[in-house]
């Protein structure tokens, strides 16, 4: 399933750390990894990494979830999800890339140190979020060396 690379930003810092990566399960009940986990501390804004509309923001089995439908990408509209989130948006709420939709919760033992889990649906089916993201903002950019100005030479 094609994946619009349409985020605009990455859900939280500039280029996290991925603690766990996306595996999918081969069956729709098998075992896997629906979402990838990025180094987080609590207390860390989430941010939309695109335009759209929240359809959830409340807790799901004791955690705090955000769900933002992703506008302009097909029918059905494909879905990122973050966790643990204590929103700050609510759904039917409008938001644009970058905008703050809740800070990152302590998760317990889900990851050392904190994470926030990124999910991306298109219906019922979990695809990869990192394939949302354009060429230019996964990767790393190249060092730069500045010129020092005023050092003397050896």
């Amino acid at each position: 399933m094609a994946v619009p690379a349409v985020a605009r930003v990455w859900p939280v810092g500039s280029r996290p750390r991925v603690v766990r990566g996306w595996e999918p399960p081969t069956t729709p009940y098998a075992r896997g990894h629906r979402g990838v986990d990025l180094a987080a501390a609590p207390g860390t804004p989430v941010r939309a990494v695109a335009a759209g509309r929240v359809s959830f923001a409340g807790r799901v089995a004791g955690r705090g979830v955000v769900a933002v439908e992703l506008a302009d990408t097909g029918e059905p509209p494909l879905r990122t999800t973050y966790e643990p989130v204590a929103a700050s948006v609510h759904a039917g709420d409008r938001v644009v890339a970058g905008q703050v939709v809740g800070t990152v919760e302590p998760a317990g033992s889900h990851c050392a140190g904190g994470c926030l889990h990124w999910g991306l649906l298109r219906g019922e089916t979990y695809l990869d979020p990192l394939s949302l993201l354009p060429p230019w903002l996964r990767r790393s950019l190249p060092a730069r060396l500045l010129p020092v100005l005023g050092v003397p030479l050896p």
